[in-house]
């Protein structure tokens, strides 16, 4: 039988203790150590992220990028007013589907990957490579598993 402290300690956890909590805060820490790169890029961290999923694909609608960045077109649009705004992307209607809007890199936007590829964190995460690897593969299941567990429950 638990002590009535270890009772009292389930029914009242600390904020260290929740795993919300723990993922809030490492993204937080992410944040602070990707700034000085992002300053240096003149790029928010969502702007930074939508460079590289168009790195990886490019030439995608706006739905595509929303879906990879799990961002709602009324915020993805903004970002990428601004990333063309800058002069690192095109958008235009797609001439096979008019409702549809492509997105493309310029070369301005390609040339950001030579100076944003030395953005790579892994180092100061401070583990193996295999145990980033396992922490990467947690955390998307982890988001994936709650993404489901909310599905239609709007």
């Amino acid at each position: 039988m638990p002590k009535t402290t270890d009772i009292a300690d389930q029914a009242n956890p600390k904020l260290s203790e929740f795993l919300c909590f723990a993922i809030y805060s490492a993204n937080l820490a992410f944040g602070k150590a990707y700034k000085p790169i992002l300053e240096e890029l003149g790029l928010t961290y969502t702007q930074y992220i939508a460079i590289i999923a168009l790195w990886e694909q490019d030439n995608q609608t706006v739905g595509s990028l929303g879906e990879k960045l799990f961002l709602e077109s009324n915020t993805l649009t903004p970002i990428l007013k601004k990333l063309e705004a800058m002069g690192y992307l095109v958008r235009q209607r797609d001439p096979g589907d008019e409702r549809q809007v492509l997105i493309s890199l310029t070369d301005a936007g390609r040339r950001l990957r030579e100076k944003g590829m030395g953005m790579d964190l892994v180092d100061a995460c401070g583990l193996t490579s295999a145990e980033f690897s396992r922490v990467q593969e947690s955390v998307a299941a982890l988001r994936d598993n709650l993404i489901k567990s909310t599905q239609g429950k709007n």
